[in-house]
């Protein structure tokens, strides 16, 4: 790895996640919803007046006024209205909409509470690590935590990212574990570590389902604590798409040598306004306001993309990551991130100077990475676990 690369000393523990998700769920149980709407995979779909959201219970958040919209959005970027690979819809919009001035907020019920509270000390969700550089609360949990990855490289700051997401939905060896693809945008370092963080993941133990599904996460202070999904900080401005809700991008996900998804997520820092805006598909969703971090208030110093899995056993499981399959098999049976965009202080959409791989266990699950006129910067990435008998 680089020297110049900066390392992220990262643990986040599912513990404190859930015990925000006790929490904030206790609070969105006795949230009055204008209306409802039963998903049909068994979601329901809480549309909840836009100044009532979790967001709020945020204590820098009590006197802040809704931003509807950013004041600017990155330089050089396109129109995705009218691609159709890149629109991006949910189950539940199957049956129905929320209206305006409202959100949708996927209803956390009492059991989801119950679930969280009985598996505090199982799983810990880490973000990217250089084990040689480290120094965590738990080394063991490392083992825990498999991971196919890319970094930015060659520079100090940066302003956000954008890339296509091949959607799947993976295979899990149990319920305890997780499967995921995402991007991290980071600053900082140990207990003052800033991130935000969005992409796929299945995680039964969350949403008591193996769906595939939209998630967000950030955290100021190195994950002592954090916030996941629509809950303390995120200010959501848009009532079309539910974070923690089901991906359904037009028909099913994607299928080995058969028909490919992806969508695009887009993070960036406003210029003008100074907080971080996200965009999912053509859905700009809303944003982190600058004042709940300290080093993510100026910028990100790392910029990561790749995919995750967990699970209790040591890291010895056969849950897939992406595809199940190891980058090499390539389009259509390989998991990709693809167009991987950086941007600059300029608000600018470029291409990274370069990027590092990185994989704990090659033989278990790892990324490729390349440059095409059509694809931009891209990683292959993913594998079988310990299906494959090397692992």
């Amino acid at each position: 790895m680089a020297s110049t690369r900066v390392c992220l000393v990262t643990l986040v523990v599912v513990s404190l996640v859930f015990l925000t998700m006790e929490a904030v769920g206790a609070r969105q149980l006795s949230k009055a919803p204008l209306t409802s709407i039963q998903s049909p995979d068994g979601d329901i779909i809480d549309c909840v007046h836009i100044t009532k959201q979790p967001a709020f219970d945020h204590p820098l958040l009590k006197n802040h006024t809704i931003q509807m919209r950013p004041y600017y959005h990155p330089g050089g970027l396109y129109d995705e209205s009218n691609n159709v690979t890149n629109r991006f819809t949910q189950t539940w919009h199957q049956n129905g909409k929320c209206p305006e001035n409202t959100i949708p907020i996927r209803r956390t019920k009492q059991e989801d509470i119950l679930t969280a509270s009985s598996i505090k000390k199982n799983a810990k969700k880490m973000a990217r690590i250089e084990p040689s550089s480290i120094s965590i609360e738990d080394p063991d949990d490392a083992k825990n935590h498999l991971h196919a990855a890319a970094s930015s490289l060659g520079e100090d700051k940066y302003y956000g990212t954008q890339a296509a997401f091949n959607v799947w939905q993976p295979t899990l060896e149990t319920t305890n574990d997780f499967s995921l693809a995402q991007l991290w945008i980071t600053s900082g370092s140990g207990n003052d570590l800033n991130t935000i963080e969005v992409g796929w993941e299945v995680f039964p133990y969350i949403y008591n389902d193996s769906n595939t599904r939209l998630f967000i996460f950030w955290t100021h202070d190195g994950y002592k604590t954090g916030c996941y999904n629509l809950c303390q900080g995120f200010i959501q401005t848009n009532n079309q798409i539910a974070i923690g809700g089901s991906i359904l991008p037009l028909s099913p996900v994607s299928t080995y040598s058969g028909a490919q998804y992806d969508f695009t997520i887009l993070v960036w820092k406003d210029p003008k306004g100074g907080n971080w805006w996200l965009k999912v598909g053509s859905y700009v969703l809303g944003y982190w306001p600058s004042s709940i971090f300290t080093n993510l208030a100026d910028s990100a110093s790392n910029v990561q993309w790749g995919g995750e899995v967990y699970s209790p056993n040591a890291g010895q499981t056969s849950t897939q990551m992406g595809s199940g399959h190891f980058p090499e098999e390539g389009f259509g049976k390989a998991s990709y991130i693809k167009n991987i965009l950086l941007i600059d202080s300029s608000n600018s959409l470029r291409s990274p100077n370069g990027v590092a791989l990185e994989a704990e266990k090659s033989n278990c699950y790892r990324a490729l990475k390349g440059t095409a006129s059509n694809w931009g910067t891209y990683i292959f990435y993913g594998g079988p676990g310990k299906n494959n008998p090397n692992c």
